[in-house]
């Protein structure tokens, strides 16, 4: 029998609804799994340093690889635009497989949370993560690379769920801001060799911002336009 399919902007309060149902009968609700498009994954590089951790299991001494994948209310660079997650964007996010990965690259696989590999934990800050990297060369070298300071930049990759974020434009400056309020998807975290330039990492949000200021360009335009009337007509 097929379901019915209820819109991406109503699907959190049918959740939430049936959710409370559900528990007031003693059951604990599956976890919610948000739609995304692929076609609108985005990427973003932060400047936070991921670190090598040993420790110690048995009679051997293990590293993995920590760090944090996001922070919170953090205005990033200029990506065109200036970006800031807000805290709760990860509240109904679809972490169930993420892979932990060098440079975005699928066939340089270091960890997988559904494999355990991958530990994701959503705190104060942001997104912690913690990597117990398989037992391959280029997990190898890329810790080798990370002591010696070499690497040491995170990055990720997910999708913003529809109207799960916020544009604002400065009518004087120009300034477009944008805060990400509901993250449908993260598809990967990356320890990054050669983080992509700002802007061109951003390319999907872009064309929201250039909109923005298309619409702001034409709202002058029509004001200049009354401006010019007004004074017509008192000349007159």
């Amino acid at each position: 029998m097929a379901g019915t399919k209820i819109p991406e902007k109503d699907v959190l309060g049918v959740y939430n609804h049936l959710a409370k149902h559900l528990r007031d009968a003693g059951l604990e609700p599956p976890t919610l799994k948000r739609s995304a498009s692929i076609s609108n994954k985005e990427v973003r590089t932060i400047q936070l340093n991921a670190e090598i951790r040993a420790v110690q299991q048995d009679d051997t001494q293990q590293k993995k690889i920590v760090g944090y994948a996001l922070k919170f209310n953090q205005p990033s660079n200029d990506l065109g635009f200036i970006e800031t997650i807000d805290k709760h964007a990860l509240d109904n996010t679809d972490m169930s497989d993420v892979v932990a990965l060098i440079n975005h690259d699928a066939n340089l696989v270091l960890g997988r949370t559904t494999s355990g590999t991958l530990k994701l934990k959503v705190d104060d800050i942001g997104l912690y993560f913690e990597v117990t990297p398989t037992d391959t060369s280029y997990a190898r070298d890329l810790i080798a690379n990370m002591e010696a300071g070499n690497i040491t930049q995170c990055s990720f990759a997910f999708v913003v769920a529809d109207d799960g974020d916020d544009w604002q434009i400065d009518e004087e400056t120009g300034m477009i801001t944008r805060t990400i309020l509901d993250i449908a998807k993260l598809y990967d975290v990356s320890i990054v060799t050669f983080p992509a330039y700002s802007q061109t990492e951003a390319v999907v949000a872009q064309r929201k911002a250039q909109d923005l200021r298309a619409e702001a360009e034409q709202r002058k335009q029509r004001e200049r336009l009354k401006k010019k009337l007004q004074i017509e007509l008192e000349l007159m």
